[in-house]
Parts: structure tokens; C-alpha cells; sequence
């Protein structure tokens, strides 16, 4: 497509609409669509913090979130301390089992297995807010022994291979803080920044919200380390700045879309669409390349066309932002190119498998794997896909049951029959590894301490399963519960390796 041909004042027009969502008393968030050389659209709505009221711009700072992988990548792959195929045990020793194997490249394209840090911290019962160090997590994430999945077997989303590499480097004197500095800020003129906890002061940083069950804004806290995985801030300029470096292929983005957006295969050889910190996606013929962030309070994406040159970028202070989807219209507008239509033609329901952990629910075209979700569109020949590189989905509904591929597995999943598994698991639970443990009480999971304990409603999911319906403050976080004999088994998506043992 010659550069006379996009179609610049219809993306003008989506980011002014998208702007306008966003009220003057409300937390809010800007969006811009550039070339190589200038933003040629901008807009922004809401403000920067509910207690200040100044309108929200695109100088205004915020967490980038996993926005930070895409970068980190870009700077560790110039590294010569670490290579991808080196195993994470020979870089970190101290690492166990599985784990130690899992190559460099594995622990960057999401196809590693590594469970997540966060969510195995959750599900022994430690709640966002908890503070928690760089070597403490670390030492944590070097006491597990299994992986989610055979290494190169599926490809999942995990914060923590960003996390191990970042460790990695740091025994070899390298910090990702400098790199940042030294590499991208500095030469680029833009504001990165690289704090490791909620707490670092950031100059100009933006409050993020999310809202309460009576509809409040909440203010956003976390007390969990951020890493590499997460950890970088910046304004949307800053971001634009940076993206334009990447798409011209020059400076510090010399090489970065050739390095990281590069094919990735599984074992097998099959291909997949998630490179090292970016990932690949569909919009009609063209093929798009970018990433996202979440972190509770602030949302951020950016898309890129190399074909054209073109790119959009998304950054928001409140948590109800769907950035993707966003940045996804604003390039459709550019492009002349048609949103993808919802597919809708799986029944609602809750589905699990034959047998272990794995579950489905299907509600208003959203799938949710595990406690995950994705929005899924409109296939060829009645299948139902979902857009995303890290979290596939291809699923279609046949024979009365939902079957196709989740992160590239084959799955099957029936309609839940309950059981009488909830009568004959009451009692407590106990995970010595971790001193950790909960309760079933009637149709309830007890887990955690005085104040802080919580209580989750049960549902039978058939074949000795029960899902908990908990939250992790605005986030649902519905545990499957596995049982076998005296060892039940407590998955979510990013974690499906801790078990407890029947406990006095």
C-alpha cells in the first residue's frame, strides 16, 4: 500500500471517538497512530489522577506492564553473557527439576511451561498486596520442581522467564535498568524508567484505578516485585518515540523486529506466532506485530505494520481499558481493513475434560481456559478463533462437546456433569513444601489467615474436580481443584503445578 493510501483521517476520527469514552472526571488514557517520522493522530481523555484532575496527555507517565518484555528482549538479545539455546540451570544454578533445562529461548517465546510466579503465589493463598522482593521471588521460583507442560509442548503466557533471564543477567553485572537507560532512553530522548516495586518513586507517574463492587474507583497497589516481565514506565510519546526507532530500523531499534519477531516453532516444528517479546497477529491479509500490558490499574498496547510503516499505540490508567482491541480498531482504520466479526456459535456453558485439571467456559463469545479469557471471532467453516499469539484458541462445536486447539494442544471438552466429589474432600488441605494450606467447608475453600482469610464458593466440574470461584482483588481467579485420592491438584492457567495433601 503506497503511504497515500491510508487512509489517516479515519484513524484520526477512531482515536478521537476512542478519546471521547473516556470522561473529564475518570481516570482515562491516550492513543496515537504514527509513521516512521511523526504521530499523525493523537487523542486523549480522562485525567491522570482523581485526586489532581489534570487532564490525562500524552506526556502523562505510566506502567507499561508486559510492554516491558518487548523491551527487555530487545536489549538482552545484544547480550553476549546469555545465548537461547543455553539452559536456564546452566545461567542459575540454584534453579530445580524441569525448570534448569528450559533453554533461554523457551523461557522468552512462552513455550517453556515455567509457571508463573505470580499466580503459584496466589494460589497459596498470598494476596497482590503482599510485598515481595527480587531475591525472595527469585529464591521462591528456584524452590519448584515441574513445569506446566513438557518444554516446547504448548505455548502459554508466563511472566517468568522474563523474570529468570533478568536474574540471569544481574549475576553477570549487567541491569536492566541501565541497559534501558544507556540504550533507548539516553540516545532516544524519551523517559524510561525502570522501578522494581510499586513503591519507587516515579516523577509524573499516574495513579492507576480500577472500580469496587459499588461501582468506586479504587486506587491500584500491588505489592509484588515487578522484574523485567513488567517493571517499565513511560509516557505514550515515549512509546511512540521508541516504536518509531523499531519500525524504521534505526538506532537502538536497528535489528529489533528482525531478532525478536522471527519465527518461533514448538518441539514438533510446527510454528508459532509469539517471537521474543512480540507477537504476531492477523487484521485480514495483513499481518500485525506488537504486544500488551495489564497490570492492575493500567492497560497498554501497541500494533505495527511493517509493511507500511505505520503503528498504533494505546496506553490508559483504568483498569476496564481493553488495549488490544483498541489498538486494533485504530489500525483498521488506518489500513481500510474490516474488525474481525465475534464468533458466537459455541452454546454457553461450562465444559471440562475428560479428566484432569483442564476446564472451558464459554459466555457471550468469550472463552475462559483455566481462569483465562479471550474473546473469540468468527473462523472459516464454522470455527471460532481467538486473535492472540500467546494464548491461541481455534474451537468449534461438534457432537455436543467444544473441541480444536488451546495454545496449540489438541482438547475435547463436554458439557460438566456434577459429582459427589465435595462430600468426600471436606477437611483441610496442606502443601508442606510452602507451609501452606486451605479448608473445604461445606460448598467453601477457606484459605488464608484472621482478616485476610477468604472464603470461595465451590462448583462441581465432574471427574473429582471443583472449581473456586475467588477474586485477586478486580480479578475473578477460579481454581480448578483435582483430586486423587489424598493429593488434589490446584490449577490455574499459568500455574498448574502445586499440590496439597490431605492434612489433620
Amino acid at each position: 500500500m503506497a503511504g497515500g493510501e491510508l487512509r489517516w483521517s479515519a484513524a484520526a476520527e477512531a482515536a478521537a471517538e476512542i478519546a471521547a469514552g473516556w470522561g473529564p472526571g475518570e481516570p482515562g488514557g491516550g492513543v496515537a497512530v504514527f509513521d516512521t517520522r511523526e504521530i499523525r493522530a493523537e487523542a486523549c481523555g480522562g485525567v491522570e489522577s482523581l485526586a489532581g484532575g489534570t487532564a490525562f496527555s500524552g506526556d502523562t507517565v505510566v506502567r507499561y506492564a508486559s510492554v516491558t518484555k518487548h523491551v527487555f528482549a530487545a536489549l538482552a538479545l545484544c547480550r553476549d553473557e546469555i545465548g537461547l539455546e543455553d539452559p536456564l540451570g546452566r545461567l542459575l544454578p540454584a534453579l530445580q527439576g524441569d525448570l534448569a533445562a528450559v533453554t533461554v529461548g523457551r523461557a522468552l517465546d512462552m513455550t517453556g511451561g515455567l509457571p508463573d510466579a505470580g499466580e503459584t503465589l496466589s494460589l497459596l493463598g498470598i494476596p497482590p498486596g503482599a510485598a515481595t522482593e527480587r531475591e525472595e521471588t527469585l529464591d521462591f521460583v528456584c524452590r519448584l520442581t515441574a513445569l506446566n507442560f513438557p518444554a516446547g509442548h504448548e505455548i502459554s503466557y508466563s511472566n517468568t522467564g522474563y523474570r529468570l533471564v533478568d536474574g540471569a543477567l544481574l549475576r553477570r553485572g549487567v541491569a536492566f535498568a541501565e541497559l534501558v537507560r544507556d540504550r533507548i532512553a539516553e540516545p532516544l530522548g524519551v523517559g524510561f524508567r525502570v522501578p522494581e516495586t510499586w513503591a519507587d518513586p516515579i516523577r509524573g507517574l499516574a495513579p492507576g484505578y480500577w472500580k469496587g463492587a459499588d461501582g468506586a474507583w479504587q486506587l491500584a497497589t500491588s505489592g509484588r516485585h515487578l522484574s523485567a516481565s513488567g517493571c517499565l514506565t513511560g509516557s505514550l510519546h515515549d512509546l511512540v518515540r521508541w516504536q518509531q526507532a523499531v519500525l524504521a530500523d534505526r538506532g537502538p531499534g536497528q535489528g529489533v523486529l528482525a531478532r525478536q519477531g522471527a519465527t518461533r516453532h514448538l518441539a514438533d516444528g510446527r510454528p508459532t506466532g509469539y517471537g521474543l517479546g512480540l507477537a504476531w497477529s492477523r487484521l485480514g491479509p495483513r499481518h500485525l506485530v506488537g504486544h500488551g500490558g495489564s497490570l492492575l490499574g493500567y492497560k497498554t498496547y501497541f500494533l505495527l505494520d511493517p509493511e507500511t510503516g505505520t503503528g498504533a499505540a494505546v496506553v490508559s490508567n483504568r483498569e476496564d481499558t481493553v488495549s488490544h482491541g483498541l489498538a486494533l480498531k485504530l489500525m483498521a482504520a488506518l489500513l481500510g481493513e474490516a474488525l474481525p466479526e465475534r464468533g458466537t456459535e459455541i452454546p454457553d456453558g461450562l465444559y471440562a475434560a475428560d479428566r484432569g485439571p483442564e476446564w472451558l467456559e464459554v459466555k457471550d463469545g468469550v472463552a475462559s481456559f483455566l481462569g483465562s479469557g479471550e474473546t473469540l471471532h468468527r473462523g472459516e467453516d464454522g470455527w471460532s478463533v481467538s486473535l492472540s499469539a500467546h494464548f491461541p484458541m481455534r474451537l468449534r462445536w461438534a457432537g455436543g462437546a467444544v473441541e480444536g486447539e488451546i495454545g496449540h494442544v489438541a482438547r475435547r471438552f463436554l458439557p460438566v456433569v456434577p459429582d459427589d466429589v465435595l462430600d468426600r474432600v471436606q477437611g483441610e488441605w496442606r502443601c508442606p513444601d510452602f507451609h501452606a494450606g486451605f479448608t473445604i467447608a461445606g460448598n467453601r475453600m477457606e484459605m488464608g489467615v484472621g482478616p485476610a482469610r477468604t472464603a470461595a464458593p465451590l462448583v462441581p466440574l465432574g471427574g473429582n474436580r471443583l472449581l473456586a470461584e475467588a477474586k485477586d482483588g478486580p480479578w475473578p481467579k477460579r481454581i480448578c481443584l483435582a483430586f486423587d485420592g489424598d493429593v488434589v491438584r490446584l490449577a490455574l492457567n499459568r500455574s498448574r503445578v502445586l499440590r496439597f495433601q490431605r492434612g489433620g
